[in-house]
């Protein structure tokens, strides 16, 4: 049987981030993608300017009938919208625990705040320790710990919980791509070459990727290999659809 990832995250209309970003993702890696989306957005190629949150309530019976039907080799949760929605992600996870990765979104490309003091303090709380990997970048390390260091802001984030922390450097004013897996005791730096552009909708085409290989059972640090690999392929490849950032290319590169 095909390996499924359940996909929490927002809907972009531009199909170049959220949900659209990681049906793409999963499905590129041989998996099947289950979805609930936590909001709507009013965004573009460029910014985000509105978030609409779901109803907790729907969200919550959605999500009884889905996994009553279908058992999860993986979950994926990006873009949640409000504190009320981050919380009853982390109930249902403690009631049926998966392989997660989860994605911190905290601010879009184009600078818009996504995530208040109240959500950040549930992602911290509730979200990170039922975590098997966190995905942030490096800025989103540094807001969720107040550290300074990739190192540093690890070891709080590992204190919360999580099982391991991929912290990415891509928006970092560096030659080259330094992305850094830490694990308790341990961590696996991958350097990559920096293409000339960023792309709408990265962090969430790796997170998802990431997900989808350890639902097939990848180790880690081979699925976070293989997920950045891709990732970057897809960025390499990507395409101008509007007047912002490029959207990745997550299904036809070669």
């Amino acid at each position: 049987m095909k390996p499924t990832v359940l996909a929490i995250s927002g809907h972009d209309p531009t199909g170049g981030a959220g949900i659209q970003a990681d049906i793409e993702a999963i499905a590129s890696q041989g998996c099947h993608p289950a979805t609930l989306v936590t909001c709507l957005t009013a965004q573009d190629t460029r910014n985000v300017y509105r978030l609409y949150p779901q109803s907790p309530t729907a969200l919550a019976e959605q999500w009884q009938h889905l996994t009553a039907d279908i058992h999860f080799d993986a979950v994926k949760i990006g873009l949640l919208g409000s504190a009320e929605i981050a919380a009853l992600v982390a109930d249902r996870l403690r009631g049926a625990p998966a392989v997660t990765v989860l994605d911190p979104i905290l601010k879009a490309g184009g600078g818009s705040e996504l995530a208040d003091e109240a959500l950040i303090d549930v992602l911290l709380g509730e979200l990170v320790p039922l975590a098997t990997v966190l995905t942030p970048n490096l800025d989103e390390a540094r807001r969720l710990t107040g550290e300074t260091l990739p190192s540093r802001c690890a070891e709080a984030l590992l204190a919360r919980g999580c099982q391991a922390v991929l912290i990415t450097g891509g928006d970092e004013p560096t030659p080259l791509i330094y992305n850094t897996l830490y694990l308790p005791g341990s961590h696996k730096t991958f350097t990559w070459e920096k293409l000339p552009a960023s792309a709408h909708g990265s962090g969430c085409t790796l997170a998802a990727a990431l997900a989808a290989l350890l639902a097939r059972g990848l180790e880690l640090e081979e699925a976070a290999r293989k997920a950045q690999q891709y990732t970057w392929n897809a960025i390499k490849y990507g395409f101008r659809l509007g007047q912002g950032q490029p959207i990745p290319e997550r299904l036809f590169w070669s």
